[in-house]
């Protein structure tokens, strides 16, 4: 059966292209539920327009279903709160150089 934690763990090994560093510690990922095979993801991306949004959707969508016990995943993008700096994590800042 999955569950958030095996979602999490999934969730980094997605690679923001441009930044070469994963979507959770970049604090991209705001929220993941689970419920019955059914992932439900609040999201957001480093800028509203973003062009690379859609590869990390594609992504998402390609290292969840890898997994067993997940039938759907539904991606909700939000810019409420906009995302910044203050969201990423102590070991992207190092790789950023913003330490």
């Amino acid at each position: 059966m999955v569950n958030e934690k095996r979602i999490w763990q999934q969730l980094k090994k997605v690679i923001d292209p441009e930044l070469g560093i994963n979507i959770v510690d970049l604090g991209l990922i705001y929220d993941v539920k689970v419920r019955e095979g059914e992932v439900n993801i609040l999201m957001t991306l480093t800028f509203p327009g973003c062009p690379l949004g859609s590869a990390i959707h594609n992504e998402i969508n390609d290292k969840l279903k890898k997994l067993k016990g997940v039938k759907k995943v539904n991606l909700r993008l939000t810019f409420d709160p906009p995302w910044d700096f203050s969201k990423v994590s102590e070991e992207a800042r190092l790789q950023l150089g913003l330490t």
